[in-house]
């Protein structure tokens, strides 16, 4: 594999040194080392044409891998107890950074060296994953590829990030009901720390993870010809109204850019699992129970789980269409809402999961207080009536009697019995289910007025 930069090489060369030392003065095996080779990114001749056509768009994604990256240092070194004045705090900064946008994109190590040193692994699936949406943006923009041979080139690029990294970097081509699943993390004790310990800085993810999505989008309503206005009105949307008022959840590739993710569902549900992936590792982060070796192992568990495995591309078109004529230079209300499908897979999990943890089943005052919790549990900061901490803890409080499964609660553990049963029943309902459809590619969209889709 070729190294992507100097910096790459420089620290693998250092990585190597380490483990040659340790192992010739008898300190065992280095099997904690983390490998840290790159891989380069693809080449064509679309190589940088986002970069080039959309230069305020590409800079605003780097001033949001700024904040990605410095997130995990500031979570990990921090005082859990100072959590409201650090939220605060890096809230005001990072919007310094969305205003006031890099020139360049920063990798994830630039900022957080601490968590770079200690999981390493996090941040090579992160910027790998980081490439192909620079790939997948460069196909779209550059002007000379036809529009009727887009998915072909993004079909390429899809193909080399699932097979050119180590096993388990690449992000699964699944959608999120199956990754979610395999995962396991619903009775972890740090399962939505960030989201209600930070709520700030949580909410200027879900913008970033709107951003992403409306960005594909704005290409996919335009054409090759009129990318700069519908981008244009993406950018004026967000300033003007997402950052003012921020959404309340996750959104899904299949919310804000469906459209594009009939054209590529694979790409599609590629980021879905890697921005559910930022949202997990912040929260692993963010709990203080556990020592920094204990998070690297659940670190590394959670990556594995939701990464790709052979096979999963039988089920990159098994997701829902919820919102078809979506026109990312709008913010409706359901996009504002904490409702929607990455709340509605969470709570589907959870009525999976009820029956093997309860065996003798639950009052009707106790489910009910249960699935209060978890939509409490689910929406930013802590709100009345919530219990602070996981859901793990709300519900042995409020619904006793709980029968844990074998690693549902230790770090880098996965509780087996659960996420199988799980897992298999989510493919039986996925047999059933019919594939979102393709969009037709043969006909060039040009740009009209924007509208609000009512649904």
């Amino acid at each position: 594999m070729r190294l992507a930069t100097r910096r790459a090489f420089l620290g693998g060369a250092a990585a190597s040194a380490v483990a040659l030392a340790a192992q010739g003065a008898g300190a065992g095996p280095a099997f904690a080392l983390e490998q840290r080779n790159g891989v380069d990114f693809l080449r064509g001749p679309y190589n940088l044409a986002f970069f080039y056509r959309h230069n305020l768009a590409y800079r605003i994604g780097a001033g949001m891998h700024f904040f990605h990256s410095k997130q995990h240092d500031l979570l990990q070194l921090t005082r859990f107890e100072d959590h409201a004045a650090v939220d605060v705090r890096f809230d005001r900064e990072a919007q310094e950074w969305l205003l006031n946008p890099p020139a360049t994109e920063p990798e994830m190590p630039y900022y957080s060296s601490y968590v770079d040193r200690a999981m390493h692994t996090l941040f090579r699936t992160i910027d790998w994953t980081h490439m192909h949406h620079e790939q997948t943006y460069d196909v779209m923009a550059f002007r000379e590829i036809p529009w009727a041979e887009k998915k072909a080139w993004t079909d390429r690029a899809v193909k080399y990030y699932l097979t050119m990294q180590t096993e388990g970097i690449p992000r699964s081509p699944a959608p999120m009901e199956l990754t979610m699943r395999r995962a396991g993390i619903m009775m972890k004790p740090y399962f939505n720390y960030f989201r209600n310990f930070y709520p700030l800085d949580q909410s200027l993810f879900y913008v970033a993870h709107w951003w992403h999505p409306a960005v594909y989008e704005a290409q996919m309503i335009s054409g090759n010809q009129d990318q700069e206005a519908a981008i244009k009105g993406v950018e004026d949307v967000m300033h003007r109204e997402v950052i003012p008022s921020r959404p309340g959840r996750m959104v899904l590739s299949r919310e804000i850019m469906p459209r594009y993710s009939r054209m590529s569902p694979e790409s599609a549900n590629i980021f879905d699992n890697l921005h559910m992936l930022h949202g997990i590792a912040y929260s692993i982060l963010a709990y203080k129970g556990w020592s920094v070796e204990e998070k690297r192992a659940e670190m590394h568990r959670v990556i594995q789980a939701m990464g790709y495995q052979p096979g999963d591309e039988a089920y990159a078109r098994k997701f829902g269409e919820p919102h078809p004529a979506y026109d990312p230079r709008t913010y409706p209300n359901w996009v504002r809402s904490p409702q929607g499908a990455m709340g509605m897979i969470m709570m589907d999990m959870l009525m999976e999961m009820l029956p093997m943890m309860y065996p003798g089943g639950l009052s009707k005052a106790e489910k009910s207080a249960v699935l209060q919790q978890m939509m409490k549990n689910g929406r930013l900061g802590i709100e009345p009536g919530e219990i602070p901490g996981s859901l793990h803890e709300a519900m042995t409080r409020i619904a006793p009697g709980m029968r844990m499964m074998p690693g549902a609660t230790e770090p880098g553990e996965t509780p087996r019995m659960m996420t199988e049963t799980m897992e298999a029943n989510w493919r039986r309902k996925a047999e059933r289910m019919l594939d979102i459809a393709p969009i037709d590619m043969g006909v060039e969209p040009s740009l009209g007025a924007a509208r609000v889709a009512s649904r």
